[in-house]
């Protein structure tokens, strides 16, 4: 609250989550097959009671979402954000079916996912005639596949991730690449990768909820860890260091801790020195 009222003085405008990407989200599916251990779409289901931990990977089809019309919005539309783009065949369906209606009605729509080469191989079969209208952005948030097996552990390795971000690259669609959260101590080397294939931004953040309580024994230490990579020194070092690289963009839950506004100008506000746990 201390934070908020600070914000608010400081005249700096905030947005939260998606907002910095898209004007609006799209979605058809409950829960995720990516247990993503930081998911906020999951802590949000948690909370209102709709998924559990244990239930949360056990997806269910939206159908109203899948059957709606949708007409033609002003801005870009982000889909999906709570859930991936899987192969599983009725999953797979679903989602092309809501792209396609999203696509023919002339909207701008911006792709998220934690890349499978099969599926962006099928958007790519289905709706190359749509390109222009759309643009990919991949989450790739470490180099490490041991790391990435902890903390999504059922979404796609490294190198295929990639594999993708190159292919799509290869066959002229808009690229972009989400770091959020970025998981290695320092993203340098995966940011350095992926910007040769991004032809529009390569985006920076951290995990915006760390908590300490509940957590098992043996999974302590890669709760340590990922606590380090956000301490704020750490994050001046990191923004320093990669601030002047092409197409590289950090989030407000970055600059937000710094202190830094929009133009990466110090605002007066006291820096964060760290994220919230619980």
């Amino acid at each position: 609250m201390a934070l908020r009222r600070q914000l608010h003085r400081s005249g700096r405008k905030t947005t939260s989550g998606t907002k910095e990407w898209a004007d609006r989200n799209v979605n058809c599916i409950e829960g995720c097959h990516n247990n993503c251990r930081y998911c906020y779409a999951k802590m949000n289901a948690k909370r209102f009671g709709r998924m559990t931990d244990k239930t949360w990977a056990n997806m269910h089809i939206r159908k109203t979402a899948v059957l709606k019309t949708y007409r033609k919005t002003p801005g870009r539309i982000m889909f999906p954000s709570s859930h991936d783009i899987f192969e599983f065949p009725e999953f797979k369906e679903a989602c092309f079916i809501v792209l396609r209606k999203l696509l023919e009605s002339g909207n701008e729509v911006l792709v998220t996912t934690k890349p499978r080469l099969p599926v962006v191989r099928d958007i790519d079969t289905h709706f190359s005639t749509h390109r222009e209208h759309l643009q990919f952005r991949f989450t790739i948030t470490s180099v490490d596949d041991e790391v990435l097996a902890f903390w999504e552990p059922n979404a796609s390795p490294f190198e295929e991730r990639i594999e993708c971000l190159r292919y799509a690259f290869s066959r002229n669609y808009k690229t972009s690449v989400s770091i959020e959260p970025f998981l290695d101590h320092n993203p340098k080397t995966l940011v350095k990768a992926v910007i040769p294939y991004s032809t529009e931004s390569v985006w920076l953040g951290v995990m915006n909820y760390i908590p300490r309580n509940g957590i098992p024994l043996r999974d302590g230490v890669h709760y340590s860890e990922i606590r380090r990579n956000y301490e704020t020194r750490h994050l001046g070092e990191i923004y320093e260091d990669l601030r002047s690289l092409p197409k590289v963009r950090f989030k407000d839950s970055i600059r937000n801790r710094l202190g830094l506004d929009e133009n990466g100008e110090r605002d007066g506000v006291e820096p964060r020195s760290s994220v919230p746990v619980g």
